[in-house]
């Protein structure tokens, strides 16, 4: 599969969830990811481990051997720059932008200086009803908390490597 295109692998991926009739969140259930998650596997955005090959598999009976081992190889992690015209990505990331310096600074409250990892990270959309009767979206980021660190050369491994050696 080196030839074919991450554009090519996803569409074969998504045809095959397509086919199966499943939600990302039935997909979700059946593997015990997130939903984003699962989305984020078949849009080749995540790499699929070993072990959640099985389920995966179960729940998608139609995945090919190909289609396995290009989901477990690293995937290029990239997005189409014109995906902002999305309306529900454009929104997502008004929101973002809109709240942000006041999530930034509850953050900061609550945790010090420090920001929310995207890589130890989990995503998961859920549909509730509101007060109101109205179906309401529910968007769940879960991130481990990083703090800055200060930047001491004492600390600095490289540093202390550079002392024992010469460049002479």
């Amino acid at each position: 599969m080196e030839a074919a295109t991450k554009q090519s692998v996803t569409n074969r991926l998504l045809t095959v969830k397509s086919a199966s009739g499943k939600t990302y969140s039935q997909l979700a259930a059946e593997t015990g990811l997130t939903n984003v998650y699962v989305a984020q596997l078949l849009r080749r955005q995540a790499q699929l481990k070993p072990e959640t090959v099985p389920k995966l598999r179960e729940a998608l009976p139609a995945l090919t051997e190909e289609l396995i081992a290009a989901m477990m190889s690293p995937p290029w992690r990239s997005y189409d720059p014109n995906l902002i015209q999305e309306p529900t990505v454009y929104r997502l990331n008004e929101a973002v932008m809109h709240f942000g310096e006041s999530i930034k600074e509850i953050i900061n409250e609550d945790f010090g200086d420090g920001i929310m990892s995207a890589i130890d990270f989990y995503c998961s959309v859920d549909k509730i009803k509101g007060v109101d009767g109205n179906n309401r979206v529910v968007v769940t980021l879960d991130g481990k908390y990083l703090s800055h660190s200060e930047q001491r050369t004492e600390n600095m491994v490289s540093r202390l490597n550079l002392k024992g050696s010469t460049s002479e």
